[in-house]
């Protein structure tokens, strides 16, 4: 079995809090399990191919969802 390999990633401790306000009564145990939840949904989404075009662009409704989870972490 393989063994993942994990780094340390600092955010403000005014963030955290809110993300464990939100994670409360879900099914996240830990702030980290959701902002990697949230990172990888974010990568899949803009993922580029060996072109290095985007596989599908961004639609409105695409952008707008990114911009509201980014303004409930908290970052916009």
């Amino acid at each position: 079995m393989k063994k993942t390999k994990y780094t340390t990633i600092s955010i403000p401790v005014t963030l955290a809090k809110k993300i464990e306000e939100r994670i409360n009564g879900t099914g996240f145990n830990s702030v980290t399990s959701y902002v990697v939840f949230i990172l990888r949904q974010l990568i899949s989404s803009i993922e580029i191919d060996k072109t290095g075009k985007s596989k599908e662009p961004f639609t409105k409704k695409d952008e707008e969802e990114i911009k509201k989870r980014l303004k409930a972490l908290g970052y916009i």
